[in-house]
């Protein structure tokens, strides 16, 4: 089982989280005022120092084609992580980018808040290289971060009927990650809000022990 942790918020962070098995570390460069989120210079210094070590995924919610490019030219990201809000970038958007980023694998955000992700789901496919599924919050501009679980059977029957590698997200902790992975058979786990740890004064950073915690959870499914 692939796992995947948002967000990295600094060098020295993000290589104790690879450390602890994180096959995927989440960045959110952006100042759209999204939880978690660095300047591109940090960005692209987690990325240089966790190179060999684990996948860095840059996440975007901007609709247009150039911030996008932009971010990634500075960040220089393993993965790209489309996470706008619903109908921010059409499938053939996507397509769009794709080809004015040749070689830069595509995670689509699918917002699970009913029957309609499937077909989203299916149509966001052929343009993608991973689908990640995620409950969407009110008041964050994207798709991801609410710390709520979603429909797990929607999520199952979208990893049955897709082709590409399939992320779990949405309100999962190490509480509950076992049982999402039973329910859905996805490809990968993601956590941001349970392996947090709150700041005083605000913010938060990564609790190390919730994510040790997570990836043992995560895994043991796997080999028992």
């Amino acid at each position: 089982m692939k796992i995947q942790i948002y967000t990295m918020q600094s060098p020295e962070e993000a290589l104790a989280v690879a450390a602890l098995g994180v096959d995927h570390l989440g960045l959110t460069p952006s100042n759209c005022g999204l939880p978690g989120e660095i300047d591109l210079v940090t960005a692209r210094a987690i990325v240089e120092v966790v190179a060999g070590r684990a996948t860095c995924v840059a996440l975007s919610v901007e609709s247009d084609l150039a911030a996008i490019e932009a971010m990634v030219q500075a960040v220089r990201p393993d993965i790209l992580h489309l996470c706008g809000l619903a109908g921010t970038l059409s499938p053939e958007t996507v397509a769009t980018l794709r080809s004015r980023l040749p070689g830069l694998p595509l995670m689509q955000a699918i917002s699970i808040a009913g029957p309609e992700a499937i077909d989203q789901a299916l149509a966001y496919q052929k343009v993608a290289d991973y689908l990640i599924l995620d409950t969407q919050a009110p008041d964050i501009a994207g798709i991801g971060a609410s710390g709520q679980i979603h429909d797990w059977s929607l999520s199952a029957e979208i990893v049955r009927r897709v082709q590409i590698p399939v992320i779990l997200a949405g309100g999962l902790s190490p509480e509950n990650v076992a049982e999402a992975i039973q329910a859905v058979r996805p490809w990968a786990v993601d956590s941001l809000t349970h392996t947090n740890q709150t700041m005083p004064g605000g913010g938060f950073r990564k609790d190390l022990e919730r994510i040790r915690q997570f990836v043992r959870a995560a895994r043991e499914p796997v080999s028992a």
